[in-house]
């Protein structure tokens, strides 16, 4: 084979590899994204969300660590729309209340 040859079937196989590559792992998130409105809401009675003070309406907590205006839509580990239920990643495989908080609330960061 001659070497310009040579040289265009190796383009052609990364080529090919990249892009075989590429739409595996934008196929191997669809699922992730697809399923994010489907979780499971995180009840108050949920384990962790009870170690961690979580409660599905903010204003109606009485945690001392609670700072008016404080809610899961303007923490650093929600993800979700600004209402209904989105995920957390402190919840993960459960979707938590936007207007809900817990203590471990960490303001966005702007």
């Amino acid at each position: 084979m001659s070497k310009e040859r040579e040289t265009q079937s190796r383009r052609r196989f990364l080529k090919t590899v990249s892009t075989t590559v590429a739409a595996a792992a934008v196929m191997g998130n669809l699922p992730r994204f697809a399923f994010a409105a489907d979780l499971p809401h995180l009840a108050e009675s949920d384990p962790t969300a009870k170690a961690l003070g979580y409660v599905e309406d903010a204003s109606k907590t009485a945690d001392a660590k609670h700072k008016a205006g404080d809610t899961c839509t303007n923490c650093q580990f929600y993800s979700g729309g600004a209402t209904g239920y989105g995920p957390c990643q402190l919840f993960p495989g459960k979707a938590v209340n936007a207007k809900g908080w817990c203590v471990s609330h960490a303001p966005k960061k702007t």
